[in-house]
């Protein structure tokens, strides 16, 4: 499982690099194409699709090209066997400070992400 947790962890350094970066190809390599991301907003379920994601991140100003800090790491990797992992992260783009909850799946391909759900903070 050591080698899985591995490739588990560099999923999610394509993840916080692609993030960082604003690399939308990086992000879609390791998202599943039917992924979809999640989160509450004034008390609503609100439900974006991978791709449409993918388009907002190659329209904004990416953090790097910004200057802005980055800060991230991985809180937990909770594995129920050698196909499924549970992953809570916690990133930054400032203004926000995010917490992620990603699930990754091994698939044929590899490891991809198949679902996220976050919250964030909006800070000075």
């Amino acid at each position: 499982m050591s080698q899985n947790r591995s490739s588990v962890e560099a999923v999610v350094q394509s993840y916080f690099d692609g993030l960082y970066e604003g690399d939308a190809e990086k992000l879609a390599a390791i998202f599943h194409p039917s992924a979809d991301l999640r989160w509450v907003e004034k008390g609503e379920l609100q439900v974006l699709t991978v791709p449409d994601w993918l388009d907002r991140v190659r329209k904004r100003p990416s953090a790097k090209a910004e200057g802005k800090p980055r800060e991230d790491f991985i809180v937990t990797i909770d594995r129920s066997d050698d196909k499924t992992a549970f992953i809570k992260v916690r990133c930054q783009l400032p203004p926000r400070y995010f917490t992620d909850y990603l699930v990754a799946m091994k698939l044929a391909d590899g490891w991809q992400i198949v679902s996220k759900s976050y919250r964030y903070d909006l800070r000075d």
